[in-house]
């Protein structure tokens, strides 16, 4: 495959482990090519070849230099992939519609006024926006909604999620994703029946409440459960990761995706044909 043929690819954040995970999806790639590595000003890595940042590339020469110059990093991008903060990534998405670039977006901790924002640029480039890239997840999204569906409301629905010691958001975005299909199975909304904290005297659980609970230690890469908690029974589905190669190969399959609409705003569903 040529170079030409290949999927033009920026990612931002080179200096962070997701960053370094997604620089080596790509070099490993067949379909896709490294067109640029971006980072923040003050990083260390910046001027440095991408190589730096990477376990694939083992200190060689990739012909990409890291940068913090936003629009020179992505002259050459057909896709941005951006796993950073929301202020960064609303900055990113901000350039990539002036360039015309197409966006995978899998930031965590987004106001529901820059998701508004992000559907405002998605009007003119392509983004896929999802709290989680990995296959399993949005596999278990789709599950968990027909479960709740299926076993009504005898069962009281709680989520639970753990994360590394150094994850600045919670609940994590999953976790709401995964609340949010237990809700739209009910017919009612995350805002009116989530039960984010417990603490006191609080009292008999409300009927038809989504409960949830965010563990924070060591170097978990992020483990979800939901319970469905039943007159004599239990059900629990689960999904853990064991390292964010998952999230790294499915950003990759949302960037063929993404790469061939010229906007609009897509989930981890349309990239994977779930309907």
């Amino acid at each position: 495959m040529s170079t030409g043929d290949r999927i033009a690819v920026a990612v931002a954040g080179a200096s962070g482990r997701m960053g370094r995970m997604l620089i080596d999806a790509v070099l490993a790639s067949g379909d896709c090519r490294l067109a640029a590595a971006l980072d923040m000003p003050g990083s260390p890595l910046v001027g440095q070849d991408a190589g730096a940042a990477s376990t694939v590339a083992a200190g060689r020469a990739t012909g990409v230099t890291i940068t913090a110059d936003l629009k020179r990093g992505l002259a050459a991008a057909q896709v941005l992939i951006d796993f950073t903060r929301p202020e960064g990534t609303m900055a990113h998405l901000a350039a990539c519609r002036e360039l015309g670039v197409r966006a995978v977006v899998g930031t965590t901790g987004l106001t529901p006024e820059q998701k508004a924002a992000i559907g405002a640029h998605a009007q003119h480039v392509a983004v896929v926006l999802a709290p989680n890239m990995s296959v399993g997840v949005n596999v278990m999204l789709r599950l968990v909604e027909n479960a709740a569906r299926l076993l009504g409301e005898a069962y009281d629905l709680e989520v639970t999620e753990i994360h590394h010691r150094h994850k600045v958001d919670a609940p994590s975005g999953t976790a709401l994703a995964l609340g949010e299909a237990l809700a739209r199975a009910r017919g009612v909304t995350l805002a009116d029946e989530g039960v984010f904290t417990r603490h006191g005297h609080t009292g008999e659980r409300r009927p038809g409440s989504i409960g949830f609970a965010a563990l924070r230690g060591g170097d978990i890469v992020g483990d979800h459960t939901v319970l469905y908690c039943g007159p004599g029974e239990r059900l629990e589905i689960t999904h853990r990761s064991a390292s964010r190669a998952n999230y790294a190969e499915g950003s990759l399959r949302a960037a063929r995706f993404v790469a061939g609409q010229s906007s609009g705003l897509f989930g981890m569903a349309d990239v994977l044909g779930l309907g």
